[in-house]
């Protein structure tokens, strides 16, 4: 396929790495000296780990999944990927838990025993005995701190890209499945939601890996410590436990919640990403309709569905994060107020509690509580997936070699789309070699029967045998992103012969002449940078250059020029393919005189006629004029410049600016309500360092004046009175900050989810609002699967995420920095190893997060082309399955997934890295610390000794977690940083000049010196046109592809850059509101573009006529039969892209849009190119008497389209080289315009 994704990279470190360095991250080194000092980008990345590789995790997974499937059959149960998944997972995930669990049931308790001792010398104040027995338990705490930094970071990372691994299996078997998937399970699953899935179902494994382990090693830790805190301070310790147990219900009930609002955002999201993504593909039709406020309307309306639900989830995380904070100084304050009713308060007493309760906050207070609440929404993400896997699938491609002599046999077949029967008892025989043309007119069922031959649309009765290897071309010719030779390859070998003669016979040669890159040039998303007319040859080619028995040839003709389609009939269909099955659906009735086999369809049913009325064979295409010079060559120039451009993604570097962060409060609300939003965040840290301070004041207070002597088995005994306070009037005061930590701590969550919640809504809708005004430059240099992904994954992001990244990071830092403080509270000289390790940190942290925000913002880059393969393959999945190309597609798409998860892995690897010299760089700060008191500090309180050791164990926990949010808040903020990057794309000029209620009101245009260029940078396509077009005059315009007739519509619409002067009733349109300007002109375009929807929506999506008037218009093109017969009648259910309707009858809806918006102005651009004639009839026949007092510009393939208008003017190389009546050009024999007829009939003739 697309040979550029197969580029041979440098092979990752982590391969090379022994199992010392890949669990102490030393493989990371040379990669963070390797981006410090070059950077990285997509060609010199690193290449996938063999382990991570999609292709076989996918296969691994896909075995699995079909086996369990196997069983579920059996067991007449649904099938389920949870278990695939813990099979495939589960146990290496629960072998990094016993790591894990050392580290955080043995290790974590182990520290907090260790501080109880130490602290217990110095409340005997002590120094010789300080002297001989500390340093012994001093050594011990800081040898344990080390050695649970060693176990957690390679437990956690190893967790993380465990997830990795899910994900990467998950996305390859949607990706698969999407292959596979049958005409009912595609009308039920739009596009919008397979990337959801995508973009966030299968994203959330690598998060809930993470914390998974947690649910069991949480409760065995809290087991542990409540026996260790039982038998130090008795039933107060239950007391406390209690109070946390109590609150796990609530985190449940939380995550429940959670969850369930989860799964009624995704089927919002699903459905707003997927109009979205409509949108963008018809975007040009849009604009020309000028729906754009009302599209914006439809999908903010959309948006505030989802918001619902999204802003539930935000205060349900309120709730959490108030409990977080909350939940230690809580029970800590009701063990030691339990205690101290009975007892007296000592400093071994509380700091030993502390520590303990600290332990549990990690797990018990966050990672439990998270984990619930994430595994909750991973299980529907999950079930979301499961689902997708169990739609129905095509049956596998039965293309066989029979020995008898037909190539094709359907025998009784009835076929449905939905609901409505569509072929009705088809039965034929093809014999080998025949060429077969089917006719009909609109829906009479001839691509229906094409997509039964393909297996595409199944049969409800009868079957259908396909003796051969078959090659297929759609109505509506699909390319995906590649080169134009990897297009028509197609995953075939490259038989150099073949290919020039292939080239040759579909008149690709002379194109490729003018591309710069020849046929190695991109042709961009959907075809972007090529012509309708080359977007069909070399689909064509693609079609011929495969070597079959049968060729399916859908509409081969409808978008190339007479002669072109003449030398494709002969030299290919009747020359190339000779002695090959060809079955051709075609309106072009010159064709027919040759043909074997004439198959006429009629409402689904087969006439029974053998041959067809030939009839006017005169309905030919104008464009013929081999002579006429073209500005092909300027075209496929600027085309180039705009392929080069949708090619490589911008990407930032650096760190996220602050003015990204500043901007996305700002849209969370006024300024003086970000300001107060901070000042809770700031003074929530400051009451709850005040609470940790008081205990160590109490307790050093209590031992001053009490003179308290603490015996071995640790019984106190001293008076009540505390410098002048009752243990009384202590406790009061202990509950009067700890309640006033629980009610700001309550608003603070509150205000800040409030806040987000805001960011969140105007970021999306400020993005929406500059993306659908933005010009067509944007949409043709950047790629759909680029601006999906912005309203999918990165507003996904902003939405669910980030709020959650910015509180916790916010809180961890805060936390960090009020035990620094705290520590040099209780010895400033504490503060110069302070300082230089900070600085140290610092610069350790600078210095590899320049390497992570690289990877990240990789990462990000190349997400886009997997979502642009996922919606590629979708709208050619027919095409995919004949060529039987599924592998090679899969191959690309597991090219591309590689790519993006070895940023990915590259980003957790560095990440990790970073957390574990970070946190050995911790471990000397507490070694410095620890031991200059137990040398140093003989005569210090035992509170403040408590009070600095316990806070430096914080160090560790709050610099694991606080590297790994800052990295994680930087990533989810390029997600912000990449949405608002959007908001400063360039826009459309829209001047708001007035102009007359009723302009315009005669409908004469006049182009003055006019010039037009498709980027500011590229020759002008059209070149100083000067031409009056008078009141009420039906124009003809005709030219060979490429000489300018659409640039002509687009300088009316004002979608490209332009210059001179185009006044419409003697106002210059430049001057004319872009809304008002395109809302006065209407337009049948020639590809008809219908939306996922109603039918009433599809005609009026502004709701500015009522029924009777969309009746009526259906009336006049003869579509209200139809519709009516269907119960829903303007309800009717348009699919996707209107696939449940046919060309023609698309076309019609278009007309039908136009005769109601009743304008002085219509625009017909080939708009008749790919129906059959009766239905170019009706549309002229419609034209000539809706449209009688109008001004029409009709630009047409056919000439008895134009011959009927009062002029018609010929376009060559963007300039008018005649421009009169039919009677006037035909008298000039050297002219353009005879030149063509001439032609026109010598093509007839033959």
């Amino acid at each position: 396929m697309n040979t550029s994704t197969n580029k041979k990279r440098i092979s990752n470190p982590r391969q090379r790495a022994n199992l010392l360095s890949a669990i102490t991250f030393f493989y990371t080194i040379p990669t963070f000296i390797e981006g410090y000092r070059k950077g990285f980008d997509e060609n010199s990345i690193y290449d996938t780990v063999a382990d991570y590789r999609s292709d076989i995790l996918g296969n691994e997974v896909e075995i699995l999944f079909n086996k369990e499937v196997k069983r579920a059959n059996e067991a007449k149960r649904d099938p389920s990927l949870r278990r695939v998944l813990f099979q495939a997972f589960g146990p290496k995930l629960l072998f990094w838990g016993l790591w894990l669990a050392v580290s955080q049931c043995i290790i974590r308790p182990a520290q907090a025993l260790l501080v109880g001792r130490i602290v217990s010398f110095y409340t005997l104040n002590n120094g010789s005995a300080a002297e001989l027995g500390i340093l012994p338990f001093a050594y011990g705490l800081i040898l344990i701190t080390v050695v649970n930094v060693a176990l957690f970071h390679p437990s956690m990372a190893n967790a993380h890209l465990l997830g990795l691994k899910a994900k990467i299996a998950c996305s390859s078997l949607i990706y698969r499945k999407t292959l596979k998937l049958n005409h009912a399970a595609l009308s039920q699953t739009s596009v919008g939601q397979i990337i959801n899935l995508l973009s966030n179902d299968v994203v959330i494994l690598t998060r809930s890996a993470l914390l998974l382990n947690y649910l069991w090693v949480a409760p065995l830790q809290c087991i542990i410590v409540t026996c260790i805190m039982y038998r130090e301070v008795g039933v107060s310790a239950i007391i406390g436990v209690l109070l946390l147990i109590l609150f796990i219900p609530g985190y449940y009930f939380l995550g429940k919640g959670a969850s369930k609002f989860r799964s009624k955002t995704a089927s919002r999201t699903d459905e707003r990403v997927r109009f979205m993504n409509e949108i963008i593909s018809g975007i040009q039709t849009v604009k020309m309709y000028a729906w754009e406020k009302g599209i914006e309307k439809l999908l903010i309306s959309l948006r505030k569905l989802e918001m619902k639900y999204i802003k539930l989830t935000c205060y349900t995380k309120s709730i959490y994060f108030t409990f977080n904070i909350l939940v230690i100084p809580i029970v800590l304050y009701a063990t030691i107020v339990t205690y101290v009713l009975h007892n007296d308060i000592s400093a071994a007493m509380v700091f030993t509690l502390t520590v303990f309760y600290n332990t549990l906050q990690l797990t018990m207070a966050w990672t439990f509580p998270q984990g619930l609440g994430l595994m909750a929404e991973t299980l529907i993400s999950i079930d979301r997936v499961n689902k997708f896997l169990i739609n129905t699938e095509v049956p596998i491609g039965n293309w066989k070699n029979f020995e008898d002599p037909f190539a094709i046999r359907v025998t009784d077949g009835t076929a449905k789309w939905n609901t409505e029967v569509i072929l009705k008892d088809i039965t034929l025989t093809i014999k080998r070699g025949h060429l077969v043309a089917v006719v009909g007119q609109v829906g009479s069922g001839k691509s229906s029967l094409i997509n039964v031959m393909l297996k595409e649309l199944p049969l409800i009765s009868g079957e259908v045998l396909m003796n051969g290897k078959v090659s297929y071309t759609s109505q509506d010719p699909w390319l995906f992103n590649g080169s134009i030779r990897d297009n028509i390859l197609f995953g075939e070998k490259m038989d150099l012969v073949r290919y020039n003669e292939v080239v040759r016979r579909c008149a690709l040669q002379n194109d490729f002449d003018f591309f710069p890159f020849s046929d190695g040039t991109i042709v961009g998303g959907r075809g972007m940078s090529v012509s309708g007319g080359q977007k069909a040859r070399i689909s064509l080619a693609r079609a011929i250059y495969r070597d079959a028995d049968i060729y399916l040839l859908d509409e081969p003709f409808s978008a190339v020029d007479a002669g072109v389609g003449k030398q494709i009939y002969q030299e290919c269909i009747k020359s190339f393919l000779k002695g090959k099955t060809v079955i051709l659906v075609t309106h072009q009735r010159q064709y027919l005189n040759d043909v074997d086999e004439i198959i006429v369809l009629d409402d689904g049913v087969i006439q029974p006629q053998e041959r067809w009325e030939k009839g006017d064979c005169l309905k030919h295409s104008v464009d013929d004029y081999d002579e006429l010079p073209s500005a092909r060559c300027e075209l496929m120039k600027g085309n180039t410049q705009k392929v080069e451009e949708v090619v490589k993604e911008q990407m930032s570097a650096g760190s996220v600016s602050v003015n990204v962060y500043a901007a996305y409060m700002a849209l969370g609300g006024s300024i003086p309500f970000v300001v107060f939003t901070i000042f809770l965040l700031l003074f929530t840290e400051v009451l709850l360092s005040i609470n940790s301070y008081f205990l160590s004041y109490w307790v050093n207070n209590h031992a001053a004046e009490g003179n308290i002597q603490l015996n071995a088995q640790g019984n106190f005994s001293n008076p009540t009175i505390i410098k002048g306070y009752s243990k009384e009037m202590n406790i009061y005061i202990y509950s009067s900050i700890t309640f006033a930590c629980i009610v700001i701590a309550s608003l603070r969550s509150y205000i800040f989810f409030s806040l987000c919640l805001g960011s969140t809504k105007n970021l999306h809708n400020n993005m929406l609002n500059s993306v659908l005004r933005a010009s067509m430059r944007f949409f043709n240099t950047n790629s759909q699967g680029r601006i999906i992904n912005r309203f999918s994954q990165d507003t996904e992001v902003a939405d669910t995420q980030l709020s959650t990244i910015i509180i916790s990071t916010t809180q961890v830092f805060l936390g960090l920095l009020s035990s620094v403080l705290l520590v040099t509270f209780v010895n400033y000289w504490f503060l110069i190893p302070t300082v230089v390790i900070g600085v140290i940190l610092f610069l350790i942290k600078a210095l590899c997060l320049i390497t992570i925000r690289n990877f990240k913002r990789l990462e990000g880059v190349t997400r886009s082309p997997v979502f642009e393969h996922l919606s590629s393959s979708l709208q050619g999945l027919s095409t995919i399955r004949a060529f039987q190309a599924e592998k090679s597609l899969k191959r690309e798409f597991d090219s591309h997934l590689d790519l993006n998860c070895s940023c990915y892995h590259l980003f957790v690897s560095t990440s990790q890295a970073l957390g574990l010299y970070l946190d050995y760089m911790s471990c000397i700060y507490i070694a410095v610390v620890t031991l200059t008191i137990a040398i140093f500090d003989k005569e210090i309180p035992g509170g403040n000794v408590g009070l600095a050791i316990t806070q430096c164990l914080n160090l560790t926990m709050y610099l694991q977690w606080a590297m790994r949010q800052s990295a994680q808040l930087e990533n989810d903020m390029t997600s912000v940083e990449r949405i608002l990057e959007f908001n400063s794309i360039e826009h459309e000029d829209n001047s708001n000049g007035e102009v007359p209620t009723a302009w315009p009101q005669n409908g004469e245009i006049i182009f003055q010196n006019v010039h037009l260029r498709y980027t500011p940078e590229s020759q002008p396509i059209l070149k100083n046109l000067n031409f009056k077009i008078k009141s009420k005059e039906k124009i003809g315009i005709i030219g060979r592809t490429g000489a300018g007739k659409t640039s002509i519509v687009n300088c009316l619409f004002r979608l490209s850059y332009s210059s001179g002067k185009v006044l419409i009733d003697g106002i210059d349109i430049n001057n004319v509101n872009l809304q008002k300007l395109r809302s006065k002109i209407s337009i049948i375009p020639q590809n008809p573009v219908l939306f996922s929807g109603t039918l009433r929506n599809n005609l009026d999506p502004l709701e500015e006529f009522v029924d009777g008037e969309l009746w009526g218009v259906l009336n006049e093109v003869e579509l209200r039969d139809f519709f009516a017969s269907h119960p829903s009648g303007l309800d009717f259910a348009i699919s996707q892209g209107g696939s449940n309707v046919s060309v023609g009858q698309r076309q019609l809806i278009c007309l039908a849009r136009a005769i109601l918006r009743n304008n002085k102005i219509l625009v017909l651009d080939e708009a008749t190119a790919s129906i059959d004639p009766e239905t170019d009839a009706l549309i002229q026949k419609t034209i000539r008497k809706r449209f009688e007092n109008c001004t029409v510009i009709c630009i047409a393939h056919r000439l008895d389209t134009v011959v009927d208008c009062d002029r018609i003017m010929v376009m060559s190389s963007g300039k008018v080289v005649e421009f009169d009546s039919p009677e006037v050009l035909l008298r000039n024999v050297d002219g353009y315009f005879y030149h063509m007829v001439q032609q026109v009939e010598n093509s007839s003739t033959t």
